[in-house]
């Protein structure tokens, strides 16, 4: 697995501050929430990963450049 670069880890980070909500788009998991599940951001990892707290009480991670999630605006 090749890892993001410390900029676009940065950017990540910006673009997704603890908070942030999402909806699943697309997980490249057998146990993922269906799509269109809501989620919490609740940090983003040295990878680029959003670690979350989804509404259905799963807290699998989004993983950079492989899984999709949109931002939620209120």
């Amino acid at each position: 697995m090749r890892f993001p670069s410390k900029e676009i880890v940065e950017r990540v980070r910006k673009q997704y501050p603890a908070g942030t909500r999402v909806e699943l788009v697309q997980m490249d998991d057998v146990q993922a929430p269906p799509v269109g599940t809501m989620g919490t951001v609740t940090a983003v990892d040295d990878t680029g990963s959003l670690l979350m707290h989804w509404d259905n009480g799963s807290h699998l991670n989004v993983v950079y450049g492989t899984d999709v999630v949109r931002e939620i605006y209120n």
